[in-house]
């Protein structure tokens, strides 16, 4: 006849490992209502935060408009439900286009750097930038944002579309310090090259998209002011 079975005590070790994994759980559901609670907070300061960049970004504009560049290149009203990339048209008191913001980003030396910029029909040009997001070295990176020298290069920045209507006529490229030669060029700075490059790409991929979506629907971003 077997002997009945005996519950072994729980050993100190058995007893640390389930609180652990208590602890654990416990960790994973606060993040979670941390991260729930927290989302819409986040998403309405970039709201805000975006909002404010547009009128930076197009000089001149007191009113907006939003669109949504679909992935087939049609233009519908943001208010319309139909999916894809929000660009923002900047207007005067008269209703007159002053300029689009268009987003851009691309991977800087820490992290992706995001950022709004002008577009302006009337130069076919760039004429300002805003970074949204971005992690870069203080001191160093963070010059994209500080540095009068490289913001001058986005006062007349150009970005005229190709005659194709497919991309543009040049690509936006960054330069080494010292040697822009052409106003389609973004002159780096010098200790921060890798985050003045990012710029550079991140404009030009944008752009090679969006400036002819724009330039073709012209008529109907400028009616829409009216």
């Amino acid at each position: 006849m077997n002997a009945p079975a005996q519950n072994l005590p729980m050993t100190p070790g058995f007893r640390m490992l389930r609180t652990l994994a208590a602890i654990a759980m416990m960790s994973g559901l606060v993040v979670v209502l941390v991260y729930q609670w927290t989302k819409p907070i986040i998403a309405e300061n970039q709201r805000i935060a975006t909002e404010k960049a547009v009128f930076q970004v197009v000089a001149g504009a007191t009113t907006r408009k939003d669109f949504i560049v679909a992935p087939d290149g049609s233009l519908a009203p943001a208010t319309s439900g139909v999916a894809g990339e929000t660009i923002y048209a900047g207007y005067d008191d008269e209703g007159r286009l002053k300029g689009v913001a268009l987003p851009a980003a691309a991977q800087g030396y820490q992290d992706v750097i995001r950022l709004l910029y002008g577009y302006d029909p009337a130069c076919q040009c760039i004429r300002g930038i805003k970074v949204l997001k971005m992690t870069e070295t203080p001191g160093l990176g963070d010059k994209i944002i500080t540095d009068p020298t490289f913001r001058a290069n986005f006062e007349a920045l150009d970005a005229r579309p190709a005659s194709n209507g497919q991309g543009l006529a040049n690509a936006i490229v960054t330069v080494k310090h010292g040697t822009k030669k052409n106003p389609w060029e973004i002159d780096a700075i010098s200790g921060a090259t890798v985050s003045s490059k990012a710029v550079g790409k991140a404009l030009d991929a944008s752009a090679q998209v969006l400036v002819p979506v724009v330039e073709k629907h012209l008529q109907q971003i400028q009616e829409a002011g009216k």
